[in-house]
């Protein structure tokens, strides 16, 4: 299972590029060039943040951030994607009300 895992996170990695926003209000921030459709396992991912058009960029996307560091561009409309980053809020907001 794992490697299946590592196998579908490499060809993620294959197909998702990223590069400079050009210009504008967001010079220093990375806007995706497309993103996957294919699912990526939640267990992987960390982290998200947003890259939208109002941001600078052409594609809109979330870019998840795997336990390893890695950043893999998603598109922000799919259930699967709402589903991993509601599953991160929960998490933050758990850890949030345990540490208080």
């Amino acid at each position: 299972m794992a490697s299946h895992a590592a196998a579908l996170l490499a060809l993620s990695l294959l197909i998702l590029w990223t590069s400079s926003a050009l210009g504008g209000a967001n010079d220093a921030e990375d806007c995706c060039l497309s993103v996957t459709q294919r699912p990526i396992p939640g267990n992987l991912v960390q982290g998200f943040r947003y890259l939208l058009l109002k941001d600078g960029c052409r594609v809109p996307a979330v870019v998840f951030t795997t336990l390893r560091g890695r950043q893999l561009c998603a598109p922000p409309n799919q259930p699967w994607v709402v589903r991993i980053i509601r599953r991160l809020q929960r998490s933050s907001a758990k850890a949030k009300g345990s540490s208080s």
